[in-house]
């Protein structure tokens, strides 16, 4: 029963932060807000598509926070929600694995 909900419980966390893009988004939000553009240029990768996409499903979830001002051009912010925070951790240890297997592959 223990090893079923773990499974569950790892299937739900990649439905929300799964994926080649949101976890890169994440880290970069883990610095502070930052405007779209600020994102695109940290990502050049990404396409702006899939950046919007990618965006909006993170604020749907409640991980992130999209600020809007209403001025000409307008400007639009993105950081992590309080509950979006909450996520460090998991970050964290994703980036510390990354380092171990970069060590382990040289």
């Amino acid at each position: 029963m223990g090893d079923l909900q773990f499974k569950r419980s790892v299937e739900l966390t990649l439905k929300v932060i799964g994926g080649k893009w949101k976890p890169v988004v994440l880290c970069h939000l883990t610095e502070g807000v930052k405007r779209f553009g600020e994102l695109k240029r940290d990502m050049p990768d990404i396409t702006q598509k899939m950046l919007t996409q990618q965006l909006r499903e993170l604020e749907q979830d409640g991980i992130i926070d999209r600020k809007i001002y209403t001025q000409v051009p307008p400007k639009v912010e993105y950081s992590l929600t309080e509950y979006g925070q909450t996520l460090r951790g998991v970050l964290d240890v994703m980036a510390d694995w990354g380092f171990k297997h970069e060590e382990r592959i040289r």
